[in-house]
């Protein structure tokens, strides 16, 4: 069903998926926190509030003692009245503190000593001297109990923050744990996405170097997104437009050239009937003339037949029969093929580089190897030395071809390849050559995926051919 999609709207959609798991991942976190905040916040303020409470207690337990015996040795009724008005704030406070943090049994307790209190506040002047001792003795046993309170108090306040660090730290661990795993899905979803959406990038990209490597026999189908698809058969429409123009191109050179052989075998017949002289007997003006007739017939004919040959390498590029062969042996071998001519002009010919497997036509770079050999062979001077030197760079597999011939001419390097161009600088014995070695080298390792070029220099020639493409480990 996401095949129906084009790319962007699905590349969209993975940055929103992995942004909303992210993004659930922090909310959840912050939720957390402000709850554990909140919590501290609570805790805080209750801790300052049984902390104050127990403060106040002890202070109103002070007040009413001073209260207490100051009214039992003076029998005032406003010191008794303050003492009791004291002892209900007292007992308030106590009662939010029970609610909180106190034991049960000290609250009874601390009331039992206040109405022990309360009935020594009233009685005979004569006893006001011994309930007076015994209310110092009741605030004594009273204060031991606002001890054992505001202990339990601060008790209470370090088992609730130690509560809270603990459900701070189980907080975190179960935060971390869901981040790492928001991440670890997020990276996940990020690959599969990725993966997903690159795969047809990547068929794409050898799609369109097969196109330029002339790979038209195999159909273009590019599975994914439906623009991604949509260039896929562009492509192979492209690959089939391609195959029907070679095609057109290969039956209109054969058809031109079958058709110009027709008629010039022809006038060769002709030419021939007369200079034997069937027609009757020439002068030797018109001999000359046959003469000139039969030698452009000749050249015509070398020509056209050049054509076929330069047509049939151009369709047959397109066939490769591809592979794994030693480059290095291969060279060696054209060299071997060739040892005749070379040796015949006293030549040297160096082969240097190790062992390198491609997965190549062997027919087809052979071949373009033996054209190079041959001109580098016919343009050398006597005694001279021509290398091959086999070599891989960062990406590409190289060679390069040098002679010591007179060069390449300034004004010819830019056509150098292009087919029947004969360049100025032609060898001393008069022969010059078709003008489609070169091309057919051309021809032969850009159907590999590679290039052929002259390099610049003074003296001598420089051809280095190289495989991107065609590369193997």
């Amino acid at each position: 069903m996401l095949r129906r999609f084009s790319f962007r709207p699905l590349l969209v959609l993975a940055f929103l998926l992995i942004a909303a798991l992210l993004g659930a991942a922090s909310l959840r976190a912050l939720f957390a926190l402000e709850d554990v905040t909140q919590q501290s916040r609570d805790i805080a303020a209750r801790a300052l509030d049984l902390s104050g409470a127990a403060q106040s207690l002890r202070e109103r337990s002070v007040s009413m003692e001073r209260s207490s015996r100051q009214s039992v040795v003076l029998d005032d009724r406003v010191l008794r009245q303050r003492f009791r008005d004291e002892a209900r704030d007292a007992t308030d406070i106590l009662a939010r503190l029970a609610e909180e943090a106190i034991d049960a049994a000290r609250a009874p307790a601390w009331r039992a000593h206040l109405e022990t209190m309360l009935s020594l506040l009233n009685g005979p002047p004569g006893t006001a001297l011994e309930r007076e001792q015994r209310l110092a003795q009741e605030f004594r046993e009273l204060e031991a109990i606002n001890t054992a309170i505001a202990m339990q108090v601060q008790q209470t306040i370090q088992q609730r923050n130690q509560s809270l660090q603990d459900k701070l730290e189980n907080s975190r661990k179960h935060l971390a744990q869901q981040v790492t795993g928001a991440i670890v899905l997020a990276v996940a979803m990020a690959l599969a996405f990725g993966v997903w959406f690159t795969r047809p990038l990547k068929r794409l990209e050898n799609a369109i170097v097969g196109l330029g490597e002339n790979r038209l026999a195999h159909a273009i189908s590019i599975h994914g997104p439906a623009d991604l698809a949509l260039v896929g058969e562009r492509l192979n429409w492209l690959r089939l437009r391609l195959s029907e123009l070679d095609a057109d191109k290969a039956r209109f050179l054969r058809h031109i050239s079958h058709e110009l052989k027709t008629p010039l075998a022809s006038l060769r017949e002709g030419v021939s009937l007369l200079e034997d002289g069937v027609a009757g007997p020439l002068s030797h003006d018109q001999r000359e003339i046959a003469l000139i007739l039969k030698h452009n017939t000749s050249l015509l004919q070398s020509q056209i037949e050049d054509l076929l040959r330069f047509n049939a390498a151009a369709f047959e590029a397109r066939q490769l029969h591809r592979r794994p062969i030693d480059l290095l042996q291969l060279i060696e071998d054209q060299v071997e093929a060739q040892r005749l001519q070379w040796r015949a002009r006293e030549l040297t010919v160096q082969v240097t580089g190790q062992p390198l497997t491609m997965e190549v036509d062997p027919e087809k770079v052979g071949t373009a190897l033996a054209n190079l050999l041959s001109n580098a062979i016919r343009y050398s001077p006597l005694k001279g030395t021509i290398e091959f030197a086999l070599s891989q760079q960062p990406g590409r597999v190289q060679i390069d071809i040098t002679d010591q011939g007179a060069g390449v001419a300034p004004t010819d390097r830019e056509r150098i390849f292009e087919p029947f161009y004969r360049g100025e600088r032609q060898p001393g014995d008069g022969i010059r050559g078709s003008g489609i070695g070169l091309s057919i080298v051309r021809e032969y390792i850009a159907a590999h995926g590679g290039r052929v070029e002259l390099q610049p220099g003074e003296t001598g020639t420089h051809f280095r051919i190289e495989f991107p493409h065609a590369f193997k480990s």
